[in-house]
């Protein structure tokens, strides 16, 4: 065991040096392959033939994964979805000053072993920003040179990312009130013939020179306008982010903050940073007093509230007085709520905040009622959706934290099992959604602060066992579990104990409530259930007078225990403190009053209210004083208590609440058998993460070209009319079109048809304008409409007059 605590110790003060002795946020952030791509593609001002940023090239030439890919790998061992734009773009940087052509060859390889699996996990689930970049950097690739290609199995999914982009280029403006980032925030992605002008990318550069803090827009627009600010924020990057770049500069030092923060207390690390995480929240909270409320953008208002939700949840645990509105403003603001309303499946990770926030409710704050009925409304919706699409983060197994979250309130959850959860569905960092990829806050020190955890938590674990061993020895010598009667609550007892608080290592405190509990279980059964009135008037003032002389039975066997116990307590005190406590102890007296059942006092107070009348007025009285115990147990300056103290108080409440929250688990002898195993004896589970598909060799001149899809996504034409029809040309080697010698075809999107409607009726109507070459229906449905769309590709070379032709009924 020493050991054990001298490596954890060791790990302590490893991650303090690391994580907290540095002010440079930027560490805790990985580096955005993509944008450092965008970066090392800035030609030399002065030196032609060469990057302006060779560091950042060199940065893409090392950080290439064994697979051949560049981008972050997800929960379960596989590349994330952005590899696949994130890998074109590096090798696209790679190409363009001549290096790197063997990491060239392997991404390739990649793109093509691994694209069909990549897209076909996320089916019609593909989130905007992938829809804008993917599809340009797969014609900037082009452009430079490279050979992508992709497996004919995909065409279709690769036709309705062509056609989600075209959408989203005919219906969003460039900054736009609904959607975060805006659509001038993918310069860089945006395709040739969507003219933007300079003036427009110069009127939003934001103050520090950057658009919309994204390093590869902005580096697209130093290069299309020559602007010195873009230049100068570049170079600030560049000086302060050395190892590579991150998905948004600046970052957020709060939020970053406030999420190492979170991490180490849900883990059950917490008492081993306590004095830098009040310095961490000390300047939080500085900064939530000082600032003002302003009205907040749309587009903003998943990270807003997320980091708000979370800041007030950290600092409320932590005894600082916060309102609720310091996060409540969105119920203020109608647009914002239908919106949320409308989107939640976007705003996931900002409603789980929300309703984790509402956990800690004091009496009269009906902001927190308002918002948790609303956040629990919609987060069961994102349940029943199955779609793991949000604006912010994807947290790791995220449906099972929110079922988790839902499925048992806080107060009735122990601390210990809750640390269990976390560990076992968080071994990989919270993946945060950048403008185009992903990314993680604190990736470098994850794997200590995970190592270090599951340490902590199997040294909890054995000191658990060792003292629950040790407890029913002290009860089994003092004939406690073996009085033939009542309930035998040894492991019970001391479960709820040790899971309900985190008491150090080395505490005391949870052999002494547990025996306290033992104590007080068989005394209650022997009241209620064995002794004679005699006997329990002879137990009665054996206590009073604090001696056991003229008991028998069951009543000297519980004195006894009794007298042992409190002896136990005065001596380790005297010991340790120097003072003799043991007559304060004896006189501990516990007035009897009997047991009242408040549902009864309240009808015999009402004689005209009913039985469920009663039960109800009860339950909102006893959760109103639920609210007043956590105030007095969170609020520093509340009261006098030391904290410890009043932590205590609240973990015997969540105990309770445990206990008896659906129904009376403490006395079933079967309920709590799972939990008790997982917390003392069950070691720490994990899943292996699933290896990468073998990489397969590019196809050659000699292979089978029928069997691919030559890369060349849709030219938008520059259309004029209803947005109706959608006209756009593209090149395909299907082979299909090969066979009718046919290189280039004539594509029409077709809306507001019957959800009825066949590929063969396609064919059938409208072979009457030409050859028809192809004709499907995709799975996905319009987002604002619902109507299923159509998509009918014609011979270019005898295509009829499309536009002209009569309406078809």
């Amino acid at each position: 065991m020493e050991s054990s605590l001298a490596s954890i110790q060791a790990l302590v003060d490893q991650i303090k040096q690391e994580m907290f002795s540095t002010s440079n946020f930027y560490s805790f952030v990985s580096p955005s392959a993509y944008d450092t791509a965008w970066i090392a593609m800035v030609p030399h001002i002065q030196q032609s033939g060469c990057p302006m940023f060779k560091g950042y090239l060199d940065w893409v030439l090392n950080n290439q994964k064994e697979e051949g890919f560049w981008g972050e790998v997800g929960n379960d061992g596989l590349p994330t979805i952005d590899s696949l734009p994130t890998t074109l773009a590096c090798m696209v940087a790679l190409k363009t000053w001549g290096v790197g052509q063997n990491n060239i060859k392997k991404g390739l390889e990649f793109i093509h072993a691994n694209s069909k699996m990549l897209l076909k996990l996320k089916g019609c689930h593909l989130p905007r920003w992938f829809a804008i970049v993917f599809p340009a950097m797969v014609e900037l690739a082009q452009a430079a040179g490279l050979e992508v290609v992709f497996p004919i199995e995909i065409e279709r999914v690769i036709s309705n990312i062509s056609f989600q982009r075209q959408q989203i280029l005919e219906t969003e403006e460039l900054v736009d009130k609904y959607h975060y980032p805006p659509l001038l925030s993918y310069l860089e992605a945006l395709p040739p013939s969507y003219v933007i002008h300079s003036e427009d990318i110069v009127m939003n550069l934001s103050e520090d020179g950057s658009l919309f803090q994204s390093p590869s827009a902005t580096a697209h627009a130093f290069l299309a306008t020559r602007n010195q600010k873009c230049m100068d924020y570049i170079e600030s990057l560049v000086q302060r982010c050395p190892n590579g770049v991150p998905p948004m500069y600046p970052v957020d030092a709060e939020l970053i903050s406030l999420c190492m923060v979170n991490q180490i207390q849900r883990l059950g690390l917490a008492e081993h940073f306590t004095k830098e995480i009040e310095e961490i929240l000390e300047h939080i909270y500085w900064t939530y007093k000082n600032q003002e409320l302003e009205v907040t953008k749309v587009n903003l208002v998943p990270a807003k509230i997320f980091k708000d939700s979370l800041a007030f949840r950290l600092l409320r645990m932590h005894g600082y007085d916060v309102t609720p509105r310091s996060f409540c403003w969105f119920l203020y603001q109608e647009d914002i709520m239908v919106h949320m309303e409308q989107n939640s499946e976007y705003f996931a990770s900002a409603l789980y905040n929300v309703n984790r926030a509402t956990d800690l409710m004091f009496s009269g704050e009906f902001e927190l009622e308002q918002a948790r009925l609303f956040s629990s409304k919609l987060l069961e919706k994102v349940l029943a959706l199955k779609n793991e699409t949000d604006n912010l983060a994807i947290l790791p197994n995220f449906h099972r934290v929110i079922e988790h979250e839902l499925g048992l309130p806080w107060i009735a959850r122990l601390d210990h099992l809750d640390h269990r959860m976390w560990i076992e569905e968080n071994k990989v960092d919270t993946l945060w959604i950048g403008k185009a990829c992903f990314y993680r806050l604190s990736c470098k020190h994850n794997d200590k602060l995970m190592q270090l955890a599951v340490e902590n938590y199997e040294f909890r674990q054995s000191i658990y066992r060792n003292e629950l061993d040790e407890l029913k020895r002290w009860s089994k010598e003092w004939g406690l579990s073996d009085m033939g009667f009542g309930r035998e609550k040894t492991t019970y007892c001391y479960f709820a104990v040790a899971s309900s608080t985190s008491l150090p290592h080395n505490s005391i405190a949870r052999m002494i409530v547990a025996k306290s509990a033992i104590l007080v279980t068989v005394a209650d059964d022997f009241f209620d259930m064995e002794g004679s009135l005699n006997d329990l008037q002879n137990l009665t003032l054996a206590v009073q007078r604090w001696d056991g002389k003229g008991l028998s039975g069951h009543g000297k066997i519980i004195f006894c225990a009794l007298d042992n116990f409190v002896s136990d307590i005065a001596a380790k005190h005297l010991h340790q403190k120097g003072s003799d406590i043991m007559e304060n102890l004896q006189d501990m007296k516990e007035i009897a009053v009997g047991k009242k059942n408040l549902v009864m006092l309240y009808l015999n107070e009402n004689p005209l209210a009913d039985m469920e009348k009663s039960i109800a007025y009860v339950k909102e009285m006893l959760d109103e004083k639920k609210k007043e115990l956590l105030k007095h147990a969170l609020i520093d300056g509340f009261n006098d208590l030391p904290k410890p103290c009043k932590h205590f108080h609240l973990s015997c409440l969540k105990v309770f609440q445990m206990f008896f929250n659906s129904n009376n688990v403490y006395d079933s002898t079967a309920d709590l058998l799972h939990d008790i195993k997982k917390a003392i004896y069950i070691p720490l589970e994990y899943q292996i993460p699933k290896p990468l598909k073998p990489l397969r060799p590019l196809p050659t001149k000699h292979n089978n070209e029928s069997s691919k899809v030559q890369a060349c996504f849709i030219k938008t034409f520059k259309y004029q009319g209803t947005k109706k029809f959608i006209g756009q040309q593209f090149t395909r080697t299907n082979s299909r079109i090969e066979d009718m010698n046919i290189s280039k075809c004539y594509s029409i999107f077709i809306d507001n048809l019957l959800d009825q409607t066949w590929n063969w009726w396609l064919r059938r109507v409208f072979s009457r304008c030409g050859t028809i070459v192809d004709a499907f229906i995709p799975f996905k449905r319009r987002r604002f409409s619902n109507s299923k769309f159509r998509y009918v590709n014609w011979n270019l070379t005898d295509v009829k007059g499309v536009r002209n032709y009569p309406p078809i009924h």
